[in-house]
């Protein structure tokens, strides 16, 4: 079974619930229509890598989201994520109006940093960057989600249990684009302009 860092603990998740079309701009870049309710889908234990690749079957798209632990039904920890997708089966897919599974629930298909507590952190505050090579390609705050993180939360549990060491990835900023080989990939998580967290991936 695949883990996660949490300080010194390593944790296994159960499952990744993830959240599509969260943002306006990133469903505007993809031609995408504005969901009547909340877009969710799951990745299992066997899609989180420590290896960033840039194939698997067919090119693959990076989406860096901020994503949330789960303890005792709650958001305890934070941590920078990135959700790969096979972008142009994802299209396909859509087209015919069949599940996304195979273009994002792949084995490898989702990478975190470590996890922080959350502890007195304003969750509504954060804000996350990525830049590769040098050059920022996405930033993205919670408040320019539709749903935000409580709301997530209380939504998922609504329909599901949440187990402790489950993540919940909440969607990805305008920016999202194809991996390349040898990329270098540097994401921040900030809080009022100081950095909580900060990780480096190269695409293999």
């Amino acid at each position: 079974m695949n883990t996660i860092r949490f300080g010194e603990q390593l944790i296994t998740p159960t499952k990744l619930l993830c959240i599509g079309r969260n943002y306006i701009d990133h469903i505007s870049e993809l031609n995408n229509s504005i969901p009547d309710q909340m877009v969710v889908f799951n990745k299992s234990n066997s899609c989180i890598t420590s290896t960033l690749s840039s194939f698997h079957q067919e090119r693959l798209h990076y989406e860096a989201e901020i994503c949330f632990l789960i303890k005792d039904e709650q958001l305890s920890a934070v941590a920078i994520g990135l959700d790969l997708t096979k972008r142009d089966l994802q299209a396909e897919l859509k087209s015919k109006g069949l599940p996304w599974e195979r273009a994002k629930a792949f084995n490898g298909s989702a990478i975190f940093s470590r996890f922080i507590p959350i502890d007195n952190l304003n969750i509504d505050a954060l804000q996350i960057e990525l830049f590769i090579n040098s050059m920022r390609v996405q930033c993205g705050n919670v408040s320019q989600m539709i749903y935000s993180p409580e709301t997530i939360l209380n939504d998922l549990k609504s329909y599901t249990q949440l187990c402790d060491g489950d993540v919940v990835m909440t969607g990805t900023p305008q920016g999202v684009g194809e991996i390349h080989m040898g990329d270098i990939f540097l994401a921040r998580l900030k809080l009022d302009g100081k950095t909580l967290i900060e990780t480096e991936w190269v695409a293999r």
